[in-house]
């Protein structure tokens, strides 16, 4: 039995537009004191695994394969043709491991700090996962956040999973106490998620199963892909499972999705800003903020952004746009 690293890389980071590209993705920015979330992530998780498997997308290989030459690490390359979401992903990590091996299932685009409390809450789900149970991480909140799911919780159970709330509702979950963010990372054995999926989402089991056994030494057909029902992990698997636990978890974590968790970051570890909580990244010329508070002005080669801190959120709408258009400034 050996304890497996699965590091998911999809996704563009569309809140994080004009700095995350469809070329060059969040988790591979160097914006972390000369290191990528993603160099990052490896390294947190270097001390409890034993091996890594990487699911990505084509356009993405390439990128991952630079951050884990960075490394100097081996590692199982599993080459998505098409994204079909997070429950396929996990499958194909599943089918490419041994049957009794343990999978820790990561983001490779989250911000975590505290090593001591992440490896702890590790070891917890790892023997929770040879228990026969599928473990998810709960993330203590701070905030009233809206833009998390977020776990209802008693003890190791979980009563609920809940979508993103609006604000009143996540007052109310902050106020209560039983409620933790959903950090979107999950521990188990192969076989037990395995048998899940099979028993919750039989086409999705199925038709992974055929990508999986007609893929050439990792790389994934395009139009057996396709046949795969687009579904998340959470939908397949944890929000229907009856044998899901969790394991609250003590670590600082952000999954840096908005610019306003980037601001965050940035002054928390003494990033400049102005005396109106202005901040400027992607460029050293003098930026000056007039009659502005909170205002983040983002430069890069091609696009400015100003957006105020507390809409950050709304930077999707800018990319859904562009997006409609089919504009080169997402590439």
């Amino acid at each position: 039995m050996s304890v497996v690293h699965v590091l998911l890389t999809g996704g563009v980071g569309s809140r994080l537009w004009p700095l995350s590209r469809k070329q060059s993705p969040k988790q591979y920015l160097n914006l972390f004191g000369g290191k990528s979330l993603f160099e990052m992530t490896i390294q947190r998780n270097q001390n409890i695994a034993d091996k890594v498997v990487i699911v990505g997308n084509r356009d993405n290989t390439h990128l991952s394969h630079k951050a884990m030459d960075n490394c100097g690490l081996a590692y199982i390359n599993i080459e998505e043709a098409t994204p079909r979401n997070t429950a396929a992903a996990i499958a194909f990590a599943a089918f490419a491991v041994s049957p009794s091996d343990i999978l820790i299932v990561t983001p490779s685009d989250h911000m975590i700090s505290g090593d001591e409390s992440y490896e702890l809450a590790m070891q917890k789900g790892i023997e929770k996962a040879k228990e026969g149970f599928i473990v998810t991480f709960g993330i203590q909140p701070t905030r009233p956040e809206t833009g998390y799911g977020y776990i209802e919780f008693d003890q190791d159970l979980v009563k609920s999973f809940r979508e993103k709330p609006n604000l009143d509702t996540a007052e109310d979950f902050l106020e209560r106490g039983d409620f933790l963010w959903n950090s979107g990372m999950f521990c188990f054995q192969a076989s037990v998620f395995l048998d899940e999926l099979k028993k919750y989402e039989p086409k999705v089991y199925d038709a992974a199963k055929v990508v999986w056994d007609a893929a050439k030494e990792g790389v994934l057909d395009e139009s057996l892909s396709l046949q795969i029902p687009s579904i998340s992990v959470d939908y397949a698997v944890m929000e229907r499972s009856k044998k899901i636990r969790v394991v609250p978890t003590s670590f600082n974590w952000s999954d840096l999705g908005s610019f306003e968790a980037l601001y965050d970051y940035f002054v928390s570890n003494g990033y400049p800003k102005d005396d109106n909580g202005n901040l400027v990244i992607g460029t050293e010329l003098f930026t000056g903020f007039v009659g502005l508070k909170n205002t983040i002005f983002v430069c890069t080669k091609d696009a400015f952004l100003i957006v105020q801190k507390e809409k950050s959120q709304d930077v999707k709408k800018i990319y859904n746009m562009l997006e409609k258009h089919q504009s080169k400034l997402l590439d």
